[in-house]
């Protein structure tokens, strides 16, 4: 994979950069797992915005991932790989041996072809998933669920990857894509290999309309609004007020804490990434 550039015949195509998206075998998705999902603009189910910044776009449909990966002990061929508009990573089409067809997210080498399978003790090669109790130290993953059978929540972005360092008891330590060392349950099952797609963030978005394809309205700084908009407006030159960075409804933007240290999941955290900007 390649990032290719554009023939300048603006300023905005100068800057701008694409994918040669050469890994892609098929345009055509799959009927029976894609959904309508509405759009909402950033508006909840009252009308009012709740998420800034968010409207308009290109019309996409919800590609159906399996996260679960439950489909145990059964081989499954990989079709095509394809685009999907709603993520960064790209996907794989399975077509299993029992006739069922399932999308998941295609790891860095996976080929059309390719034999994925998901079960207790399967070879460790990118696609297949198992549980982390079987999974070697040292391996990439991702994938990778927090809670037994409730599916993968952990690295699903496009070149993201889990490493396996330890075993100890019960619980294995996983070194985040932030740094952060955590521990999950060995029951909790993870696909083999690094996302694929790697090139995803070095890629210049080049000019604000490919932004307002995404849905990605403008985004102004508070700074530039005026007092009644923005608790950062107003003022001669650039001033903002006196007062910290801020939202527009006067929540501290900067330094402040956004975890609850008494949350459940705290105590599974063995090196927070917190700590380790600290440190340096």
């Amino acid at each position: 994979m390649s990032i290719l550039g554009k023939r300048p015949t603006s300023p905005g195509r100068r800057a701008m950069t694409v994918l040669d998206c050469e890994e892609i075998t098929c345009d055509t998705p799959e009927e029976s797992l894609l959904v309508r999902r509405p759009r909402t603009g950033g508006r909840n189910a009252k009308g009012r915005i709740t998420s800034r910044f968010r409207g308009g776009g290109h019309r996409r449909r919800f590609r159906i991932i399996d996260y679960r990966r439950d489909k145990f002990e059964v081989p499954g061929r990989v079709a095509t790989i394809e685009f999907d508009p709603a993520r960064s990573a790209r996907i794989a089409l399975v077509h299993y041996a029992d006739g069922e067809k399932r999308y998941i997210l295609a790891p860095q080498g996976l080929k059309v072809g390719t034999q994925v399978v998901s079960g207790q003790k399967v070879e460790p090669k990118p696609g297949n998933a198992m549980p982390l109790r079987h999974i070697p130290l040292g391996l990439q993953l991702h994938n990778v669920e927090l809670t037994a059978g409730r599916g993968g929540q952990i690295a699903r972005s496009a070149g993201a990857t889990v490493q396996l360092v330890a075993k100890e008891g019960e619980y294995a330590h996983l070194v985040l894509p932030s740094g952060e060392i955590r521990k999950v349950h060995l029951g909790c099952r993870a696909t083999i290999g690094q996302v694929g797609n790697l090139e995803h963030s070095n890629v210049s978005i080049g000019k604000a309309g490919r932004k307002r394809h995404w849905g990605r309205r403008p985004h102004v700084r508070g700074m530039c609004q005026n007092p009644v908009d923005h608790p950062m407006g107003g003022g001669e030159g650039r001033s903002k007020s006196g007062k910290e960075p801020q939202s527009p409804t006067g929540v501290l933007a900067k330094g402040g804490k956004t975890r609850n240290p008494r949350k459940p999941s705290t105590k599974f955290i063995i090196r927070s990434i917190r700590k380790r900007k600290k440190r340096r």
